[in-house]
């Protein structure tokens, strides 16, 4: 067993299954001009599959999510699932009716090919692990596809990241699913994303231990990753929360100071800290740069063109309080998709964050677009 934070070969691997993919023997061109040998898909399943693989539906994780979408904490699993109110036995995705496939990510860290995985030579890739984008991540979910037998998903549905992979499947592999569900993100990045998570970044790289991100010999950036994820968190949640929970008036002035720390602070602290004690760094920096890249116009004629060219049903929803990917984006999707329909609106006062704490309203949004099926 492995002392790093994080899952790794020889760790327990709970309900996870593993596949290895390389591209029928070529390998795995990737869209930011690198290779790869082959990749090892880790993902776990419920319910059972039919014998034709048409009720299978595809669940896709956010950027420190991973194939965990349901279950308790258990040996191999140290979170509960992020979407536990959405995946089971007569829920939204109905796993006594769906066969339900979760991957974990292209560059992530529980179990799929990342950069603390072994290189052909043996040593973790680090900093010699490519660029990835969001594109390349749904190549590698067709490869998982393909090795599942399944033809073509019920459904493709996710957020925040996972959405922007459930968007991208739906522009560039249509003939592949019946309908997609995009909660809380857009159809490219912004400036002000880029510019969030390019700070982050910055941060976890200008950590003393990151050593140009061959640093698994040591202790690792961890101070960095928390100090990265204190400013995500931010950005996640919104100013109406921070002042409920943590304002004057709610600390009823006397607790707002607490050993030199506001309450915001240690909050912050707790949520960088606790992240950094189960996630990689170098996989951090891979995703929130993935997540930068995110463009479903690039090379198809710009956005506009893009979604217009999608052919399957999507339903769409944001979260009313979010600012980092604020219902604008997710109207465009709506105006511009020809199958999309209005925006659903999950109303909560957690910002992003809302896409995994509302998760009856979550799961209202994904059974009306499967009750269309």
């Amino acid at each position: 067993m492995s002392d790093a934070p994080y899952w790794r070969p020889g760790d327990d691997p709970g309900r996870r299954q593993f596949v290895e993919v390389d591209g029928a023997g070529r390998g795995i061109d990737l869209e930011g001009g690198g290779h790869l040998a082959s990749v090892t898909i880790a993902y776990e399943t419920w319910g059972e599959r039919n014998d034709t693989g048409t009720n299978a539906v595809l669940v896709l994780h956010a950027l420190t999510g991973d194939s965990h979408v349901a279950g308790p904490i258990e040996a191999g699993h140290p979170t509960p699932g992020w979407w536990d109110g959405v995946v089971g036995p007569g829920l939204a995705i109905d796993t006594d009716r769906y066969f339900v496939v979760c991957p974990n990510v292209l560059g992530g860290c529980q179990g799929t090919t990342g950069p603390s995985s072994l290189a052909p030579d043996g040593r973790p890739y680090g900093s010699r692990f490519p660029v990835v984008t969001i594109r390349d991540m749904v190549a590698v979910e067709t490869m998982l596809a393909d090795h599942l037998g399944i033809e073509r998903w019920a459904a493709v549905v996710g957020g925040s990241m996972g959405a922007m992979r459930a968007l991208e499947w739906a522009v560039a592999h249509p003939n592949r699913l019946e309908r997609a569900v995009v909660v809380a993100a857009g159809a490219a990045g912004t400036a002000d994303q880029i510019a969030l998570c390019s700070l982050q970044v910055r941060v976890i790289r200008a950590d003393a231990d990151f050593h140009g991100g061959d640093y698994y010999e040591g202790p690792g950036p961890r101070t960095g990753l928390a100090i990265a994820r204190g400013i995500g968190q931010f950005s996640y949640r919104t100013w109406t929360e921070f002042e409920d929970r943590f304002g004057r008036v709610a600390q009823d002035d006397r607790a707002v100071l607490d050993g030199g720390r506001y309450a915001i602070e240690s909050y912050l602290r707790h949520q960088g800290e606790k992240l950094a004690a189960r996630f990689d760094p170098n996989s951090y920096v891979v995703l929130s740069e993935a997540m930068n890249h995110h463009d479903v116009g690039r090379g198809r004629g710009g956005v506009v063109a893009a979604l217009k060219s999608v052919r399957v049903p999507v339903s769409v929803a944001g979260v009313s309080s979010d600012r980092l990917y604020p219902r604008e984006l997710q109207e465009e999707l709506a105006r511009l998709i020809p199958r999309a329909g209005l925006v659903k609106v999950i109303t909560s006062p957690a910002g992003h964050d809302g896409f995994l704490i509302e998760t009856d309203q979550v799961a209202a949004v994904v059974a009306d677009a499967l009750a269309d099926r």
